[in-house]
């Protein structure tokens, strides 16, 4: 019996020994596969006992099509293969076709370290080759090569388009957000010229990993800057961005519709003080005029010391009536901005509120959002530029709207207290 256990242990031993690290690849997207879309490949390392090193896994070239390494974590595994346990690490490679056709992907050598009788080895794992066939897809997405799930095309501005002003500037906002791909991958827009504006698009921000509400994506953002040097009526075009969508398998168009621009001629500056001409007085008259000013500034002085001497009484009451008169009077703009919300169309709402934030001293109504830290307020002049710039569909509550606006006076109201000392009329 003694001896059955030792041969035992011995032929485990051997079959250990001769063990070496292996990997495998297999096609994970299934079905009918189109240009532009991504196809993922599933690599999987094994390798006996454990891991000394992690498996490097390589980019390779492959004609026609585009070879990325998504930013995700690998997987961990442990297998057992004939009395052999194999530690594993799982891996994908997203592979986009730009043509139709069959791709032929060649064996995938992983440099990796694993342990033998104790001792760290080097060692290289090598995948059998795959390939997959890629249709042509529809036939009106032959020129489309970006294919994704659930894309959406919004855009917003920093101001209002329709109330400039000679020289003003104002930023357009352009967001792509698709899901099942990467943010690299999402193709850049044809903007177009506005005729009349100069415009300087910025560099475009590629995101992954974004989630909207409850769902997960890449976007691209395209950011433009609009200056307007003359006053008159523009036009700045729509667009129109095509994509296939994988859900239907069809080709499919966001669009975004063209936007007007109104800027009007700024008014001419009258700071300049017009001169006043004194005609030449007369010496007759100048003893005369001494005397008068000499008179006025002993009354002036006279009237100060009786009203000092009565505890300047009737000035109190008159600074306390004007500072009720002011409180009074604050709020009047306010209730003409609530007044516009609740009565008046999307467009007269949009720019009450604009003018309402430069009032309070903000550049613009985004800077006032951003002051206001009202999580609530910008859901609804967020749904009121959504319904100007895109869309009807979108509904904004007014009530809610004219509440919130008001928020920030009342809280200035209670908290701020006078820099002014108490009056003390004995």
């Amino acid at each position: 019996m003694r001896w059955f256990i030792i041969t035992l242990s011995m032929l485990i031993s051997q079959i250990a020994l001769g063990a070496e690290p292996f990997a495998r690849a297999t096609v994970e997207t299934q079905g009918n596969t189109v240009p532009g879309q991504q196809i993922y490949i599933l690599v999987e390392v094994f390798a006996p006992d454990f891991f000394t090193s992690p498996p490097q896994f390589p980019l390779f070239d492959l004609p026609d099509a585009l070879v990325t390494i998504p930013d995700e974590r690998a997987q961990n595994m442990v297998q057992t293969i004939d009395g052999v346990e194999y530690a594993g690490i799982r891996r994908s490679y997203a592979i986009v076709p730009e043509k139709p056709g069959t791709y032929n992907l060649p064996p995938i050598s992983i440099a990796l370290g694993y342990s033998v009788d104790g001792k760290s080895i080097k060692g290289v794992a090598i995948t059998e080759g795959v390939s997959f066939n890629v249709s042509e897809g529809a036939k009106n997405a032959q020129d489309i090569a970006f294919a994704a799930k659930g894309l959406t095309l919004t855009q917003s501005f920093d101001q209002n388009p329709a109330s400039l002003k000679t020289g003003d500037a104002f930023v357009r906002t352009i967001t792509i957000f698709a899901e099942d791909t990467q943010a690299m991958l999402i193709p850049a827009l044809t903007i177009g010229a506005a005729e009349g504006l100069t415009q300087y698009p910025k560099s475009p921000k590629i995101l992954d990993d974004v989630q909207i509400e409850r769902t997960h994506g890449s976007s691209r953002t395209e950011t433009i800057v609009y200056t307007a040097g003359k006053d008159g009526a523009f036009v700045i075009p729509a667009i129109s961005y095509g994509w296939f969508d994988l859900d239907t398998g069809s080709a499919q168009t966001a669009t975004l519709p063209a936007i007007n621009v109104t800027v009007a001629p700024t008014q001419p500056a009258s700071d300049r003080i017009a001169p006043e001409l004194q005609e030449p007085v007369a010496e007759t008259t100048a003893w005369k005029r001494t005397l008068a000013l000499s008179a006025l500034s002993i009354c002036l002085f006279a009237l100060g010391a009786w009203l000092f001497k009565r505890k300047i009484v009737l000035t109190s009451t008159r600074v306390h009536n004007w500072l009720g008169q002011f409180k009074t009077t604050r709020h009047r703009p306010l209730h003409r901005l609530r007044s516009t919300i609740l009565n008046a169309d999307d467009q007269s709402i949009y720019v009450a509120l604009e003018e309402w934030s430069k009032n309070l001293g903000h550049r613009s109504l985004a800077a006032w959002l951003d002051a206001q830290k009202s999580q609530a307020l910008r859901i609804e002049v967020n749904a009121l530029e959504r319904r100007l710039f895109r869309t009807k569909d979108i509904e904004v509550n007014r009530k809610s709207l004219a509440a919130l606006v008001g928020e920030q006076v009342h809280q200035t109201k209670t908290s701020r207290r006078s820099a002014l000392p108490a009056l003390n009329p004995l």
